[in-house]
């Protein structure tokens, strides 16, 4: 399998601190064109995203979230952003063999658990800790998905998936700070790691290639 994806034409992509349309324009973009993909981006400040199937006007005083928002191509809650480092992959469906939908989302989630253990964290599944708890919800960090990363009991990040005939983009998020509004969640500095962004983005991609090689 490592070797498989090893021998996929690679793109590796850096961006600049953009605007949630101008990031979620850019996946988008990924899926029509439809090269193997590894994508780190920031947000501005004070900005969010929605699951694909949400309407904005459903989330009561979404105002108090921020002013700059925009829609993911992936399902989920809303999802708060400009303290977070990202990240988005885009491979052919092939080239993960049989895998099921559950089984790709923990073989892709592999070099986010390296990452974290790199930082001395101890990582688990939802699934195996809040087993009887599993829920969904209208913002991200509430609800617990089977793969969901767990450290010390509480949910970091969270990581969502589009799948078309030929291709899966996963998408995902790390918070690096504490954020003062609601729903914002768990982040590294609350595990007592400060880490700065380049850091982060150059661990995320080592991780990243060590995975498919």
């Amino acid at each position: 399998m490592a070797t498989e994806l090893a021998s996929l034409k690679w793109r590796f992509i850096d961006s600049p601190t953009l605007s949630p349309e101008e990031n979620m324009a850019i996946d988008e973009s990924l899926l029509t064109e439809k090269k193997p993909t590894f994508r780190l981006y920031t947000w501005e400040e004070n900005s969010f995203s929605i699951g694909r199937f949400q309407k904005i006007e459903d989330v009561q005083d979404w105002q108090k979230y921020g002013k700059k928002w925009a829609k993911r191509v992936t399902g989920g809650g809303l999802l708060l952003h400009g303290f977070d480092v990202s990240y988005t992959i885009v491979i052919p469906t092939k080239a993960l063999g049989r895998r099921s939908v559950k089984e790709s989302y923990e073989f892709l989630c592999g070099f986010l658990l390296n990452f974290y253990k790199g930082l001395g964290l101890k990582t688990d599944w939802a699934k195996d800790i809040f087993a009887n708890s599993l829920s969904h919800s209208s913002f991200c960090q509430v609800g617990f998905e089977p793969y969901d990363i767990i450290i010390d009991g509480k949910k970091i990040g969270g990581n969502a998936q589009k799948r078309t005939r030929d291709l899966i983009l996963q998408h995902g998020s790390i918070p690096l700070k504490k954020d003062k509004r609601e729903y914002a969640g768990h982040s590294l500095e609350e595990f007592g790691i400060k880490i700065d962004v380049a850091e982060v983005k150059e661990r995320l991609l080592n991780n990243f290639k060590a995975m498919i090689e």
